[in-house]
């Protein structure tokens, strides 16, 4: 009995400290970024750092002596800020009109495949909508560009829009579902339209998870990079229209890190730091926001969407509905066919298996090589540590424990950190460790703690999806808690915890900014090892792509890239439909066999408590 206990709370100590890394995690984000940025603060000064008119830094500016360049970000900071509002007014507008469409409006398999379609939409890569958007939609904007040349606020608004419209629209939808059916019941049985119900009466009830949406939905659109940095035209000066050329903060970061000097540094980490306390304002925001839902509950008097509530504006608001998932479609349609079209014909042998060889042939198979490894090591990193902070925060975890609260402000703040910011906190502490020098291991280290936030959400709704009598039945057998997680919970968890493994690799297949700080930024020959510098298939996209110097391979490499990237949201589709038919009661001869046996073991364990 006393051996039994020390278990227990051994396992229960194990997973608390699984679950405390994500404070440390967060923490030293915070600490390294603030330690790089303090001395270049200290050198411009803060006021000028954020209220200066001029970015031009001088490369040879160092600590201590009179600086000749300017390193004001107030031009990039408005821009940012700019481009956030716009990419909402399009991609909020869209998310929230589709959710409502998919919530009330649409069944069956019509429903399914909307639905498939946002999933989709939310795993393309960021640097496959950038090279969507330079190839296909600014040619298009060049025609009614009065100088020419569309890179600037417009086409950034849409691409940022319809990157953040999957964030908006399925967190807006699963908040319009959990509104009690019979608030939409009763408004219809007073006389409402149907429009009308669902307008006047489920979505105010929703307020508080559509704000939190679009609040999400403004954290992506703070930080993305690649694709701002491939449409916006990268000129560090305020935005004077919306076919005008500008700089957002991340995308400054990638631009000039590569050439930086000690000041200039110091600046781009202090830029990081501005990121970071917009993730912060983000987290408050949030968390704000779902107290007030819990706090109030639903008979608050305040009201919100009273703009809704015009018979004909509601009638008008379904069709939007229909025409922004419409569009959607479209969208996702034109973006994979195009890339079929253009991509197909150009993979060659010498493409997709060829030796890479400076000022040889171009092939990416070194970069298919490079994201495998960072795949498999960042996944032997993430998983079980993400896995076992689940189940602390599943299976142990007291909401009103000051701990757990701590804990879950350091994942949502990891999951609101920009990738930009992860690439450079990998810079300086796991390049810095590992010898000085770009590798494979250093990125997957940084993309591993990038992927604990999206690990722990997905693994803890399975775990919680389990129903509460399998747990009694194993502890009312004699089964401790421990034996209980290991032999009943995590097995019928099982295919949510796939599903989250297949989310982290397309996550890894689809960031870029990460790894150009800790792996390398251009081609590179087959890696050797860990230790090896290495570059992505989203990366050599980014580089393929630029100046036009390999235009046929770039196309090729988002066709694979895209081709992956379809295939494992399939796959995370087919686990998560699994883990649904499987808590519906769905089960067919396998899954009755399995039941079976679980109940087996559970007789041993009662047998095993009896002796």
């Amino acid at each position: 009995m006393e051996k039994s206990k020390i278990k227990e709370g051994c396992g229960k100590v194990f997973f608390a400290a699984a679950a405390a890394l994500c404070i440390a995690a967060a923490a030293a984000i915070f600490v390294f970024i603030l330690m790089k940025s303090v001395p270049a603060l200290r050198q411009t000064g803060l006021g000028d750092f954020l209220f200066g008119t001029t970015w031009a830094p001088d490369p040879n500016d160092v600590y201590g002596q009179t600086l000749s360049g300017s390193y004001g970000v107030l031009p990039m900071l408005t821009g940012t800020l700019v481009a956030t509002v716009c990419a909402l007014a399009v991609g909020g507008t869209l998310g929230f009109f589709t959710a409502v469409f998919l919530a009330y409006y649409c069944r069956g398999r019509i429903r399914a495949v909307f639905t498939a379609v946002i999933n989709l939409l939310a795993g393309v890569p960021s640097v496959i909508f950038g090279f969507f958007g330079i190839k296909v939609i600014m040619p298009l904007f060049n025609e009614i560009s009065p100088n020419g040349n569309s890179s600037g606020l417009l086409l950034t608004s849409l691409i940022l829009g319809m990157m953040i419209f999957p964030t908006v629209a399925s967190l807006s939808k699963t908040a319009l579902c959990s509104v009690p059916a019979a608030y939409y019941e009763g408004a219809l049985a007073l006389g409402s339209t149907r429009d009308q119900a669902v307008f006047r009466t489920v979505v105010p009830a929703a307020r508080s998870g559509i704000t939190a949406a679009m609040i999400l939905g403004v954290g992506r659109a703070l930080g993305e990079t690649m694709a701002v940095v491939m449409v916006a035209g990268n000129s560090p000066q305020f935005i004077g229209g919306l076919f005008s050329s500008f700089r957002t903060l991340t995308a400054n970061i990638v631009l000039e890190m590569g050439y930086a000097g000690e000041v200039q540094m110091g600046a781009l980490f202090a830029t990081g730091g501005v990121l970071l306390v917009f993730v912060a304002l983000t987290v408050i925001l949030l968390s704000l926001v779902t107290s007030d839902k819990k706090t109030k509950g639903r008979g608050g008097k305040k009201r919100g969407f009273t703009f809704l509530f015009d018979r004909r504006i509601c009638a008008a608001g379904k069709v939007f509905g229909i025409f922004c998932a419409l569009f959607a479609l479209l969208f996702l349609s034109a973006l994979v066919i195009y890339l079929a079209i253009k991509g197909l014909p150009h993979m060659s042998a010498q493409l997709l298996f060829g030796a890479y060889e400076y000022g040889g042939g171009i092939s990416i198979l070194p970069s298919v090589a490079a994201t495998l490894m960072t795949v498999g090591i960042s996944l032997v990193i993430a998983l079980p540590l993400g896995i076992c902070a689940a189940i602390f925060l599943s299976e142990y975890a007291k909401s009103k424990n000051p701990l757990v609260r701590i804990i879950r402000a350091a994942v949502d703040i990891l999951s609101g950190v920009p990738s930009i910011v992860y690439g450079l906190f990998g810079a300086v502490t796991f390049v810095t460790l590992l010898g000085g020098s770009y590798s494979i291991a250093a990125g997957s280290l940084t993309i591993a703690v990038m992927l604990l936030p999206t690990v722990i959400r997905a693994t803890e709704e399975s775990l919680r999806a389990v129903p509460l009598s399998l747990r009694e039945g194993a502890l009312a057998l004699g089964a401790g808690r421990l034996r209980t997680i290991f032999t009943v919970v995590l097995p019928s968890a099982l295919p949510g915890i796939i599903a989250a493994a297949i989310l982290s690799v397309g996550r890894v297949m689809s960031e870029s900014a990460p790894f150009m700080f800790t792996m390398g930024s251009s081609l590179q020959p087959m890696p050797e090892g860990a230790m090896s510098g290495g570059t992505t298939l989203a990366v050599a996209l980014y580089y393929l792509s630029g100046e036009n110097l390999y235009t046929d391979e770039a196309y090729a490499c988002a066709c694979v890239l895209m081709l992956i990237v379809l295939a494992l949201n399939v796959a995370a589709e087919v686990a998560g439909r699994a883990l649904q038919k499987k808590f519906q009661g769905e089960k067919n001869a396998r899954k009755r066999y399995k039941g079976e046996r679980r109940g087996s073991l559970l007789r041993r364990i009662s047998r095993s408590q009896e002796h």
